[in-house]
C-alpha cells in the first residue's frame, strides 16, 4: 500500500468569547467543503462548546494537503454581527489555523479490537467503481470516539487498512494538540492569532470570501 500523506491542523478560537466558537464552526465547515470539492479526505476531533466549536484538529489527506493547509494557515477574520450579544457592536471576530508538529508525545495505540468498522458507498473523486461498490470504510475508535474515513483504495480490505491507519494519525494529531495546550506556556499556539492581519476574512451570514484589507 501506497503512503498515506497526511498533514495535521489545529483551528482555535483562542481565548476570544463565544462569537469565535461560531466562527470556528463555520471556518471549519468551510474547509470540509473545499477538501470534498478538491478530493481531499478530512478527518475531524472537535471540541464543542455550548455555542459553536472551542477548538478542532483535523487531518488532511492527500496529495495536494500541503497546498491546502499553505491555504488556510495562518489568522481568519469572521465577520458577522453576534447572535448572542444582539446589541454588541464588535462584528469582526478572528480564530487562528496552526500546522501541528507530531513530537514524541505519548499516545493511545488504535488496536483494532477496539475498532468498530462500518462499509459504505463512497462518492466523489476515485473512479467508477467507487458508484458501484460498498468498498468505503468508516473506522470508529470506541475508546475515544474518533473517526476515519478510507475510501480511494479498491478493495474494501484496503480501505479497512488505511481507515486504521489514519485513525492512528488523527489519535495523535489529538494527542499532539492537548500536549501544546498543557504545557507550561499552554497558549503558545491559542494566542498568537494575529487579530489585525488575517490572511482570509468571511462574511459568516453567507460564508462569502471577502478580501483582506
Amino acid at each position: 500500500m501506497k503512503q498515506d500523506l497526511s498533514i495535521s491542523l489545529l483551528i482555535s478560537s483562542g481565548n476570544g468569547p463565544a462569537e469565535c466558537t461560531q466562527a470556528v464552526a463555520g471556518v471549519l465547515q468551510l474547509m470540509q467543503d473545499e477538501a470534498e470539492t478538491i478530493g481531499l479526505d478530512l478527518d475531524v476531533s472537535a471540541t464543542r462548546s455550548k455555542h459553536g466549536v472551542k477548538s478542532a484538529v483535523i487531518v488532511v489527506h492527500g496529495a495536494g494537503g500541503d497546498g491546502f493547509a499553505k491555504h488556510w494557515c495562518g489568522a481568519i477574520r469572521w465577520r458577522s454581527k453576534s447572535t448572542i450579544r444582539p446589541h454588541h457592536k464588535r462584528a469582526n471576530w478572528f480564530v487562528g489555523v496552526f500546522q501541528l508538529t507530531h513530537r514524541a508525545v505519548a499516545t493511545t495505540t488504535v488496536q483494532p479490537v477496539d475498532v468498530v468498522f462500518e462499509s459504505f458507498r463512497a462518492g466523489g473523486p476515485g473512479g467508477q467503481h467507487q458508484n458501484t461498490t460498498d468498498s468505503a470504510v468508516r473506522a470508529t475508535h470506541r475508546p475515544t470516539g474518533l473517526t476515519a474515513v478510507a475510501r480511494e483504495m479498491r478493495s474494501q480490505h484496503s480501505n479497512k487498512s488505511l481507515a486504521l491507519e489514519r485513525l492512528q494519525i488523527l489519535v495523535n494529531a489529538q494527542a499532539a494538540a492537548d500536549y501544546e495546550a498543557q504545557k507550561s506556556d499552554q497558549n503558545q499556539l491559542h494566542t498568537t492569532l494575529e487579530r489585525g492581519n488575517p490572511i482570509r476574512s468571511f462574511r459568516g451570514a453567507t460564508f462569502r470570501e471577502e478580501r483582506c484589507r
